[in-house]
């Protein structure tokens, strides 16, 4: 009977109809393996039909309700449909993706309960459109409410329509290649292939080999023919990562592709042509290089059209609440963890840390964090011991503290007034202010608890939010 009603959902006619809606549809048998995953699924999650069937559904989207409050599950226990439940999905290529889904039983025609069904639409834009509102900006894996930062990413949609090489400064940890990504997928390339390669990690001659390929017999080894990068990248988009510790040789080779678009494989003595389009990277400052005659000047403005400059971490603290939420979503559902929040002694610490990694260095302090707190709440003690020292030793701690308490009280008293004005525009209605704010109706609670926030017992227009020092007035 499974067998009958698969294949129904797989025929020519009900294919068609079922790939042609936006919303990812796929349906599960009692233990969970994914019996059919339409178009819009494929696209949401980034894995292909052909992966995803056979496979358990927890396997495939790694949602943050999976481990434990799973609404395909209660819908298969209970025998009740879900509607618009909220939570995050984490894709093939590791993005958090924020979906809106709902379940119902599967059945035959006779009643019999073959399995569920699930539909989920993609709400990255709605949540994008919330944060914008609350301040911040998300374009890809970029997350920021810095105004330096908002600047750059502005610039991707023109930046998407062009051709032009770009050049990204920034240092080790700062997100050039998440950048470079952004770029990419902002483009009418965003179909082809994305490729990056770290120039500084290379000898020139391997590097040349990696990016222009070689013929049979240009050295010992070389016993047929490899494409190299800008042949298989075809007319998508290459990131040459560290340009600046590339040798003065290869940067007379890599003039001649930027001018006309041609280069030589090794070994050969034809030439070839290129489509792709070419992002620059560094971590070092290329002008001040050009002055000490350690970088080409002619190279330097060919790759200079359009100049990014990614501020560091430390310039950009206004972000850190942000990544950390960011990173603590990302690993509750890579991790299988529950971590549900960061106390304000720990974040003030991560706050006045100067991260000399960057972003990256930050991501990897989190992870140390959920190695050491499975779940609960993120202490000062779940952080690296070199983080603390310097938090606790460092005399700026001593000068600053007060900053530290007024900025923790700043960011609560501004989610605080985000909540209660979801509130208020819900008519008090907790489940529909979550679905406003693009939380679980479980977090709201939490941080309405937290935050002081006092409720009437029950939802109604007329009856007033109070902040802390109202309650007592």
């Amino acid at each position: 009977m499974t067998e009958t009603f698969t294949s129904r959902l797989t025929d020519p006619v009900t294919g068609v109809i079922l790939d042609s809606i936006s919303d990812g549809v796929f349906t599960v048998d009692h233990d969970f393996r994914i019996t059919y995953f339409n178009k819009a699924a494929e696209e949401i999650t980034g894995f292909s039909r052909e992966e995803a069937l056979g496979k358990y559904c927890h396997d495939i989207f790694r949602a943050n309700m999976c481990a434990g409050d799973c609404a395909l599950k209660k819908t298969m226990t209970e025998g009740r449909t879900l509607l618009n439940s909220l939570t995050h999905i984490t894709d093939s290529q590791g993005n958090i993706i924020p979906i809106s889904l709902s379940t119902s039983l599967l059945k035959d025609q006779s009643g019999t309960v073959l399995g569920g069904v699930e539909t989920f639409r993609d709400r990255s834009v709605v949540e994008g459109l919330r944060q914008e509102l609350a301040g911040a900006v998300q374009i890809g894996s970029m997350l920021t409410r810095n105004k330096e930062m908002k600047q750059i990413l502005s610039l991707l949609e023109n930046l998407g329509n062009s051709d032009t090489t770009v050049l990204i400064e920034g240092e080790t940890g700062t997100g050039k290649e998440l950048l470079a990504h952004a770029i990419h997928a902002n483009s009418t390339r965003k179909n082809k292939k994305f490729v990056a390669i770290n120039c500084g990690a290379l000898p020139d001659t391997l590097l040349e080999s990696e990016l222009f390929g070689y013929k049979a017999g240009a050295f010992t080894g070389a016993n047929k023919d490899k494409q190299g990068l800008f042949a298989s990248a075809g007319n998508g988009t290459i990131l040459l990562d560290e340009l600046g510790d590339t040798s003065p040789a290869f940067q007379v080779k890599l003039l001649r592709l930027l001018e006309d678009k041609t280069y030589q494989p090794l070994g050969s003595v034809n030439t070839c042509t290129t489509e792709a389009r070419i992002i620059a990277a560094t971590n070092r400052n290329l002008k001040e290089m050009v002055a000490e005659g350690s970088f080409r000047q002619d190279l330097f403005y060919r790759i200079n059209v359009v100049h990014l400059k990614l501020p560091p971490l430390r310039r950009r603290t206004e972000d850190i609440p942000l990544l950390v939420e960011c990173f603590i979503s990302k690993m509750n559902a890579i991790k299988d963890c529950d971590i549900e929040d960061i106390t304000p002694d720990t974040l003030a610490a991560l706050m006045a840390y100067d991260y000399p990694g960057n972003i990256r260095e930050l991501e990897n302090i989190i992870e140390h964090a959920f190695v050491v707190c499975r779940k609960g709440t993120i202490e000062p003690s779940h952080l690296p011991p070199n983080l603390l020292g310097q938090h606790h030793a460092s005399p700026i701690k001593e000068q600053s503290s007060e900053d530290n308490r007024s900025l923790t009280s700043a960011m609560d008293s501004t989610e605080r007034n985000i909540i209660i004005n979801a509130l208020k525009k819900a008519h008090l209605n907790r489940t529909v202010a979550a679905r406003q704010l693009g939380m679980h109706k479980a977090t709201l609670y939490r941080k309405v608890k937290k935050l002081h926030i006092t409720l009437p017992a029950k939802d109604g227009r007329s009856v007033a939010l109070q902040h802390p020092d109202e309650s007592s007035s």
